[in-house]
Formats: C-alpha cells, sequence, structure tokens
C-alpha cells in the first residue's frame, strides 16, 4: 500500500515537472501513460479534455494535486465495483 501512494504522489510530481498543477499537455499525457489499461478513452482527446474540466474544481483550467487525488478515488471506486460485481456473478 505504502507503495502504491509512492507511486501515486511520484506520477503526479513527475507529470507536473516539479509544479503545483498539470496543465492540460501533462494531464493528458499522465492519463494516456498511466491509466490507459482501467480508464476507457484515455486515448480520446474530448474525453479526456472533459475529465480533467470535472476535476478542475476551481475552473483555473489546471488539475491541482488534490484535484488528481479525485480521479485516483474515482478510478479506485470503479476498480472495486467491478471486483464486486465479478464476484457476485461467480
Amino acid at each position: 500500500m505504502e507503495d502504491a501512494i509512492k507511486t501515486v504522489v511520484t506520477t503526479f510530481l513527475q507529470s507536473s515537472r516539479g509544479k503545483e498543477n498539470l496543465d492540460s499537455k501533462s494531464f493528458k499525457k499522465l492519463v494516456s501513460a498511466n491509466l490507459g489499461n482501467i480508464m476507457e478513452d484515455t486515448n480520446s482527446s474530448s474525453a479526456v479534455k472533459e475529465m480533467q474540466q470535472g476535476l478542475d474544481e476551481n475552473n483555473d483550467g489546471k488539475v491541482s494535486f488534490q484535484e488528481y487525488l479525485t480521479l485516483i478515488g474515482y478510478v479506485a471506486n470503479t476498480l472495486s465495483d467491478r471486483k464486486a460485481t465479478h464476484a457476485k456473478h461467480h
């Protein structure tokens, strides 16, 4: 679990190149490089842009670390739901 948390933080820091926020380009790169196997539409510019806008609570056009954690939580919940549903059917 500690490694997973470190990876979440490191991925953000590497993607933001030390800045406090991810700009659109950095966010798109992070999503397509790191979430392509568990999320659909990560190669779709419009879907990623929509995702970014959904996360961007303060509407500054960027994704802060806190907003990024919202995405991580959403992805984790989705995976958890899928596994639970899968387990019920077997």
